[in-house]
């Protein structure tokens, strides 16, 4: 090898993979592709904590259903960089002794720390930046940051939950910079009654499109979709800007408001005010007279919206008796609109039962009776992490926001995807059935009137109508969700393995204020209207790529080679990686804030009596939702004292080696609540 040259060779003997550790410290390092995880002994690990992307070697290989065996040669990338401890004194130096059970290290402090020793009666919980890692013989070093005092406190819970599920506050030094929107031709809709759909109710939530709707004499309709003009505002083609964005990927909803992942200057610029002129990114969708596609078109629009549609208005709406008197003074004041309101409502509603007669699943959402988790509870219709869909619900206008949107987006999907061009999205394969030895766990909530299929198998909407007793039903729900598996978002381009008939396959484009995925895609489509290229060289005829079929008369690539590389530069698997981490990061904060709330509900009731239900059934105990405070927690097997409980797990119950007495999923029982763990996010019942 010359002076300044390197070679790069393929290393067979090493796998990437991401650390995996359970709480009884099991430690696993896991593979892409639906490979097998590797076992991974603690003392092997080399400090890699759980998160940590790493380098892996096999040692020993796999057999008789035993999972190969590893070790971490490297730490590739440290998945915490702040770590939620206790402060504890041991032989006289000073540790934070992180509160994840699956990190596996302690952090020496300085002794000025000492002040922070862990107080059980004041909670007092530290946030502690890593100064360095541990490595080989020396401990890892650190030092307080914040304390945070959790005992019979609420105000610090938010930031308590954001450091644990490792998300950071996104400050003024993560503003993404704006940048002027150009002069362009653009097709001026502002003369039309464009209509906005919100259900959120902080000032600061995301930004959502505008419908606009047009009635046709023959009885079709254009259906406009107006999206917030995003890929021409933010500058996204610096590796300044992807580096911000790494810090937050996604707006996410806080107690009173929102953190958004885009600053508030560049919302301001883009957000569609009352009355006001705005550039949007537009799709026209073209409908016949039974609602269904024919044809569609992307286009540069200015835009206004006419009127905010809340979902008090949208419930008088699909409410009254008759169409023809307006009687609500709800309605009274928006009497000029309700004829395109009335007909958007019916898409939407058409587009829905096309959707479940496809094979979708809906299942409604929990009930919230905690007030500051409103906005966590109001339906995201940017959200396609789930297989499933929540129910349309007049008391909530954004539900029927979702499926235009859900047709707008698989648009994108089939017009990027005839052209060759990459997009951003979701592989959904849903959940058709149910095994056979799945329903014996929800025997308790359905029917006797069961018929299987001849492969043993239910329907997953068989389930649901077999369940009649409402209380026992939303239980249902809660345990039917748990059989679909969270979808990632991935990079699909024409070379990918995306023609299964059984796979959905959605780019999501319509709401790039709430997530990096929608501006990704937003960015492609606004790339291929400006850039794409409308013939071939020297052809005067120019072909409409923004019209739907455009593709059969288009043989050519579409973008240079200039415009290719600006957007490689976002799709490409690093940034989807960092983008799936996140979004991870941020399902996980969601479901602590709602856990968290619902202890310290739970925590003012110490020694209060309710009656629940058996959510699920494990050897250590059952879980019971206390359906009055929709509060879950753990009836441990230990004080189950009046007999010795085996655990079986076909039949998925507990049952008395003696009386014979069993608790089994869906059992309504008397429980008593003992004890909360705020730290854990943990109820403790006994029963009464």
């Amino acid at each position: 090898m010359q002076k300044n040259e390197y070679n790069c060779t393929k290393d067979t003997n090493h796998f990437v993979a991401k650390i995996r550790c359970s709480s009884k410290g099991y430690c696993f390092a896991v593979r892409e592709k639906n490979k097998e995880d590797i076992y991974i002994k603690e003392n092997l690990l080399n400090y890699a904590w759980n998160g940590d992307k790493v380098l892996v070697r096999i040692i020993k290989e796999g057999y008789r259903r035993r999972s190969p065996e590893g070790i971490v040669d490297c730490i590739l990338e440290r998945s915490n960089q702040i770590l939620l401890s206790k402060v504890e004194i041991i032989n006289n130096d000073v540790y934070a002794i992180p509160i994840d059970d699956r990190i596996l290290s302690k952090i020496k402090l300085p002794k000025n720390d000492k002040k922070y020793t862990y107080n059980p009666e004041n909670k007092n919980i530290v946030k502690v930046e890593i100064d360095r890692f541990p490595i080989a013989q020396d401990e890892g070093l650190g030092h307080v940051i914040q304390e945070l005092q959790l005992n019979n406190s609420e105000d610090l819970d938010t930031d308590f939950v954001l450091s644990k599920s490792n998300i950071g506050k996104l400050g003024n030094d993560n503003n993404i910079e704006s940048k002027k929107v150009e002069k362009r031709e653009r097709i001026d809709l502002s003369n039309k009654n464009s209509y906005l759909f919100k259900s959120w109710n902080s000032d600061n939530s995301p930004m959502l499109p505008m419908i606009q709707i047009e009635e046709e004499k023959d009885g079709s309709t254009k259906l406009w979709i107006h999206t917030n003009n995003l890929a021409e505002t933010v500058e996204l083609n610096s590796k300044k800007s992807l580096e911000i964005f790494f810090n937050g990927f996604e707006s996410l909803p806080l107690l009173n408001n929102w953190q958004n992942y885009l600053s508030e200057s560049i919302r301001n610029i883009s957000a569609f005010d009352m009355g006001k002129k705005k550039e949007a990114i537009s799709l026209c969708l073209h409908l016949d007279s039974e609602n269904e596609i024919t044809k569609w078109s992307f286009h540069l629009t200015l835009v206004r919206c006419a009127l905010i549609v809340r979902s008090d208005q949208t419930a008088a709406l699909l409410s009254r008796k008759s169409k023809t008197r307006i009687t609500s003074l709800l309605l009274k004041p928006i009497k000029e609109y309700i004829d395109d309101l009335d007909k958007i409502l019916e898409i939407s509603s058409s587009f829905r039962q096309r959707h479940l007669k496809g094979g979708k699943v809906e299942i409604p959402a929990p009930h919230n009776k905690i007030e500051s988790l409103n906005e966590f509870f109001i339906h995201n219709p940017a959200e396609y992490s789930k297989g499933y869909f929540e129910p349309l619900n007049k008391e909530d206008c954004q539900t029927y926001l979702s499926p235009i949107l859900h047709e707008a987006n698989i648009v994108w999907f089939k017009h990027s995807n005839q052209y060759g061009l990459k997009s951003a999205g979701y592989i959904s394969k849903g959940l058709d059935y149910i095994n056979a030895n799945e329903i014996i766990k929800y025997s308790e909530f359905v029917s006797d009137e069961i018929e299987l299929n001849e492969d043993g198998n239910l329907t997953f909407n068989q389930i649901l109508k077999l369940c009649d007793d409402d209380n026992k039903k939303r239980i249902l729900h809660k345990l039917l969700i748990n059989e679909f598996k969270e979808n990632e978002v991935v990079l699909i381009s024409k070379s990918s393995d995306n023609y299964e008939s059984e796979k959905l396959f959605i780019s999501p484009w319509t709401i790039p204020g709430y997530d990096f995925t929608n501006l990704m895609n937003q960015y492609c489509i606004f790339n291929m209207i400006i850039n794409g290229k409308k013939s071939k060289k020297n052809n005067i005829q120019e072909t409409n790529i923004m019209e739907s079929n455009s593709w059969e008369l288009a043989n050519w690539d579409i973008f240079n080679s200039s415009t290719s590389k600006n957007i490689d530069t976002l799709f490409n698997k690093f940034v989807i990686d960092k983008l799936n981490d996140y979004k991870n990061k941020v399902s996980q904060y969601k479901s602590n804030m709602i856990s968290i709330k619902k202890v310290r509900r739970a925590e003012k009731l110490i020694g209060n009596a309710y009656s629940g239900f058996i959510l699920s059934v494990q050897s250590y105990g059952f879980f019971v939702e206390i359906s009055e405070l929709n509060v879950e927690g753990l009836v441990h097997v230990s004080s189950l004292n009046n007999d010795w409980y085996e655990y079986r797990s076909r039949q998925n119950l507990l049952i008395g080696r003696k009386s014979k007495k069993s608790y089994k999923v869906g059992d309504e029982i008397e429980v008593k609540i003992i004890k909360v763990d705020i730290l854990k996010y943990q109820v403790d019942l006994e029963l009464t």
